[in-house]
């Protein structure tokens, strides 16, 4: 019997930022995006609602180079 860790697995700042801007502009959904760098859907999603409460000068223009 296989047995799951319950720790949660933590992201830097940077990758949880490079996560949001790759579901806004890839076109695809965040269960999509989630799949493919392996994150929970969920917790990405949060990170999206997240970033979207932020001011725009600490949220979204972070995002952009």
């Amino acid at each position: 019997m296989g047995s799951k860790s319950n720790r949660s697995r933590r992201y830097t700042e940077e990758f949880k930022r490079d996560a949001v801007a790759l579901v806004r502009s890839s076109g695809k959904t965040v269960t999509e995006v989630a799949r493919e760098i392996a994150v929970n859907a969920e917790g990405l999603q949060n990170w999206v609602k997240q970033d979207t409460k932020l001011p725009p000068d600490l949220g979204h223009s972070m995002l952009t180079p």
